[in-house]
């Protein structure tokens, strides 16, 4: 099918899907229903499919916030935007790109940072709108629809002082970042995000063009729940909901040190390298490095401010840091160190890796000298420190290989202004990509492995990078879910071939 013919296909379709949202798709839910149960297994057959849910299309008013995502280096068109109100809408949406040979793409955060998420002529299908929440105090179980972002996730939890481990950016999706493993300040004491992933709702292909709803957990398909946890999102299926172990959790200590200058940062890289990941497992810690000053982060689960800065006097007591400290609800406390996104740069570069030995002077010499030249003040050196919970795996396991790292570490270069018309070549384009680029590259000698939710377009050995010896098993369990790799895309895991 062509491009010109696939446009008009695609918008009958989307005005007979716009059409649809009121109806719910009842009867494209009865037909597919009826046809799949008279489906032989592995050959199953569906009546066509007709797009449901909220609709967006170019020529809509509302096509170009739809489009764009957080990192504006990327710019992507779209033919048509699906937004999943329901299970249902998610289904028809893949059946209907399978039995219409269109590329697809899953979305919810919109913060996949090689723009991976959107494609050019195709269909994305946005999960960003499934937000429901259900918890069981009793049981310390919360299932929750796969659109919310960690921000709607840690407050909704914390309103019950209960709380999973996730990212610090409250914008990220919760599902994109619980996919691939899912770190932040709990994590030392929870484990990683994808540790508390104790179920799932996933639409996967069937037959050669429809789609099905399965349920992952530990006595149903334990070996997608395995993959789940940790192998990135898009990879297996589509996740709809996600059912979390939760923790309680009433208040935290929250520090927040500032160095002047970055002169001082061997003193402080070697103290925090060598007290973060070993310290008591309540507190996570965050250092990040700008070319004109330090920040460290922390917080403390169920701890006192006392506590706090004993556990990071050895960091604390260099030179003489401007420190303040918040205790209350990790849910007020999460949102109050958030940035707006309009405030953010528009165009942002990463590089990802994991480091299990603390560096020498000569690599912490390396991210001095690079920030000392970083393109912007938004530029930085970011550090997470593991150890704790994370050498711990849960019951039934995860894909995620990176456990015995002492931190995880990522340059990043941030720039240029947001727009609704982003692709237009920023003059700083070239000069932060090439310093990123030759940051990464000098920091090699001193780092292994990469995080799958931060990709590194360069890297030629990706796949063990990402999931080191689990990339074979990776490989067999595509293959028994999606063995015609309809999720596909520039970094995706390919089938076992039989």
């Amino acid at each position: 099918m062509n491009d010109f013919s696939r446009r008009k296909l695609l918008k009958a379709t989307a005005v007979a899907g716009a059409g649809a949202v009121v109806a719910q798709g009842v009867a494209s839910t009865e037909a597919h229903a009826a046809s799949a149960a008279n489906a032989a297994p592995g050959d199953a057959k569906c009546a066509p499919a007709k797009l449901t849910g909220r609709i967006v299309r170019p020529d809509d008013a509302g096509y170009t916030e739809a489009r764009l995502g957080w990192d504006q280096l990327f710019s992507h068109y779209p033919l048509v935007i699906v937004f999943a109100q329901n299970t249902q809408d998610v289904v028809n949406a893949l059946t209907w790109a399978r039995q219409n040979d269109v590329a697809l793409r899953v979305r919810s955060g919109r913060h996949s940072l090689e723009g991976w998420s959107n494609v050019d002529n195709g269909l994305v299908i946005d999960i960003s709108e499934l937000k429901s929440v259900r918890i069981d105090s009793g049981a310390r179980v919360a299932t929750v629809g796969a659109g919310l972002n960690q921000l709607e996730a840690v407050t909704t939890l914390a309103e019950q002082n209960f709380a999973v481990t996730t990212g610090t950016e409250g914008s990220v999706g919760l599902a994109g970042a619980t996919l691939g493993g899912g770190f932040g300040f709990l994590t030392r004491w929870l484990g990683m995000a994808c540790d508390s992933l104790i179920g799932a709702e996933v639409v996967v292909a069937e037959g050669a063009g429809c789609a099905k709803v399965v349920k992952a957990d530990l006595h149903n398909n334990p070996d997608l729940l395995w993959a789940l946890r940790g192998a990135g999102n898009g990879n297996f299926g589509i996740v709809t909901s996600l059912t979390y172990k939760v923790a309680p959790l009433k208040s935290v200590t929250y520090v927040q040190a500032t160095w002047d200058g970055i002169g001082d940062l061997p003193r402080i890289f070697d103290a925090w390298q060598r007290t973060a990941p070993y310290t008591d497992d309540r507190l996570g810690t965050q250092l990040e490095i700008h070319r004109n000053q330090i920040l460290l982060f922390a917080v403390l689960a169920e701890g006192t401010p006392a506590e706090a800065k004993k556990l990071l006097a050895p960091i604390l007591s260099i030179d003489s840091p401007q420190v303040s400290v918040q205790v209350g609800n990790w849910g007020d406390v999460y949102t109050g160190f958030q940035i707006p996104t309009a405030n953010e740069p528009a165009n942002w570069k990463f590089f990802s890796q994991f480091t299990r030995k603390p560096f020498p002077r000569k690599a912490i010499g390396v991210i001095s000298s690079f920030m000392r030249d970083a393109p912007t003040d938004d530029s930085n050196f970011f550090t997470q420190a593991f150890g704790g919970a994370v050498r711990k795996s849960p019951r039934g396991g995860t894909a995620f290989p990176h456990r015995d790292a002492l931190f995880y570490s990522e340059p990043g270069a941030g720039w240029g202004t947001r727009s609704d018309e982003p692709g237009v070549c920023d003059p700083l384009t070239p000069q932060a990509q090439a310093w990123i680029a030759e940051f990464s590259q000098a920091l090699r000698p001193y780092v292994d492995g990469a995080y799958v939710n931060v990709p590194n377009v360069g890297m030629q050995d990706w796949e063990t990078a990402y999931w080191g010896s689990n990339f074979d098993r990776l490989r067999k369990i595509k293959a028994e879910y999606d063995p015609h790799n309809v999720f596909k895309y520039e970094q995706s895991i390919p089938p076992a071939t039989r």
